[in-house]
């Protein structure tokens, strides 16, 4: 086990004296391979890491990307709201709602958690706080919400744990519309559970809106509703593959953003660079995790790890338990993604063994990404409130709390249950 602890220790040497994330695992997996095996490390690098970051698949993250990054400077946030409002303003928790479907339905057309953050709260928490809703409910309502965007496709950590695990990416995304739905109607109850308990959180501006005010604002629901058929109907249809479906999805970005009159140069040269930006923060990072993987086969990690692991007689349900507190350990000083790339090489072989469905790991690991989106003090979604209310992170942290809790209920929840992610895809194919 001396390599493994070694290139352990190597790992959070460099991590810790800042480097980028992507340098530190290739970085630990060169030094590690010069100390212990006798491998051309340039040759590694361009055939290996070379061929699976210029995969086909992998065509399919920018445009994901960039349709959100459109997206984002649209008005559809504000859609959202109008068209949602009418529905939801005589439930318990009033508004606090809009926080939770504008999510949902945001994320059925942005692969980003921060995305759809971003989007939908910039409306939303304004609104909601000058309305005198509760502020901590607020901002942890949409902390919450925010992570279905990881769950409901188009999904970006789906996309990268289909190329990695190779696993149909088509079946995750199918894979992940219950659990994304289960989810919300989860957080959907807890606020009308405390609104319920406490009206004060949620108070009523006395509107009462007519049928006739609800179809009216049906009508504000159109571009998302449009963009969800085009993207996700042209894939669960069989007329575009993943690809496809994500081009589509990019030009009718560009239709609704037209439509809406915020297509202009300005909005989608920065919509182009914030793309870019985030594209190749996310090569860099496989690039590195792709390379530590490779490394860490041929000094023998993953089947020596295996093999420790089977030799403590875990059971599948240990199993599970134990990589979910090893990722929410990874969370607190590494992004969800950085993680699961990182991690994937071992963590794969030890379920699929145990008797778990590739694609049930992957909804898995993308749940648990989620739960890091919303944990300090590596959590995107919190910088996201955080930057935008101007509360601090520990505040931010504390109203995120019950969702989180409802994540880890979840988690529990699919692991007894497994048929809640396996049913829908296999009924599919």
């Amino acid at each position: 086990m001396l390599p493994a602890t070694f290139l352990l220790v190597l790992m959070l040497v460099l991590l810790v004296a800042g480097i980028w994330i992507g340098f530190a695992l290739m970085g630990t997996g060169m030094i590690s391979l010069a100390l212990f095996k006798d491998i051309p490390i340039d040759r590694l690098i361009a055939r290996d890491v070379w061929g699976s970051i210029t995969g086909d698949e992998l065509v399919t993250l920018p445009l994901f990307i960039l349709m959100g990054d459109i997206l984002f400077h649209s008005k559809l946030s504000e859609s959202l709201f109008k068209g949602l409002a009418p529905w939801v303003n005589r439930l318990p928790g009033g508004l606090l709602h809009v926080n939770v479907l504008g999510c949902t339905l945001f994320a059925a057309v942005s692969g980003s958690s921060a995305a759809t953050t971003a989007t939908v709260g910039r409306m939303t928490l304004p609104e909601l706080i000058k309305r005198g809703y509760d502020r901590d409910l607020a901002m942890g309502s949409l902390a919450g919400a925010g992570t279905i965007g990881l769950l409901i496709p188009p999904s970006i950590p789906m996309v990268i744990y289909g190329v990695l695990a190779e696993t149909s990416i088509l079946h995750l995304f199918i894979a992940g519309i219950i659990p994304g739905l289960i989810v919300a109607a989860s957080y959907m109850g807890w606020i009308m559970l405390r609104a319920a308990r406490d009206p004060s959180i949620a108070p009523h501006d006395g509107a009462q809106p007519t049928w006739g005010d609800r179809l009216r604002a049906l009508a504000d629901l159109i571009p998302v509703m449009f963009l969800i058929l085009a993207v996700i109907g042209s894939m669960y249809s069989g007329l575009a593959s993943v690809t496809e479906a994500a081009a589509i999805g990019v030009g009718g970005a560009l239709l609704v953003a037209a439509f809406q009159r915020t297509l202009t140069w300005a909005n989608l040269k920065s919509a182009l660079f914030s793309t870019v930006r985030t594209c190749s923060m996310i090569g860099l990072i496989l690039c590195g995790a792709l390379f530590l993987a490779k490394a860490m086969t041929f000094m023998g990690i993953p089947a020596a790890i295996a093999a420790w692991m089977k030799g403590l007689g875990l059971s599948p349900g240990m199993l599970i338990l134990t990589l979910l507190i090893v990722y929410l350990i990874l969370g607190t000083a590494l992004d969800g993604l950085s993680a699961m790339v990182m991690t994937l090489p071992i963590a794969l072989p030890l379920v699929t063994q145990a008797g778990f469905d590739k694609v049930w790991f992957g909804i898995f690991i993308v749940v648990t990404i989620e739960l890091s989106n919303v944990s300090p003090p590596v959590g995107f979604n919190l910088f996201v409130i955080q930057q935008m209310t101007g509360d601090t992170q520990t505040r931010v942290a504390l109203a995120a709390l019950p969702f989180c809790v409802l994540l880890c209920v979840f988690i529990a929840a699919m692991t007894f249950f497994p048929g809640i992610v396996t049913w829908l895809p296999q009924t599919l194919r």
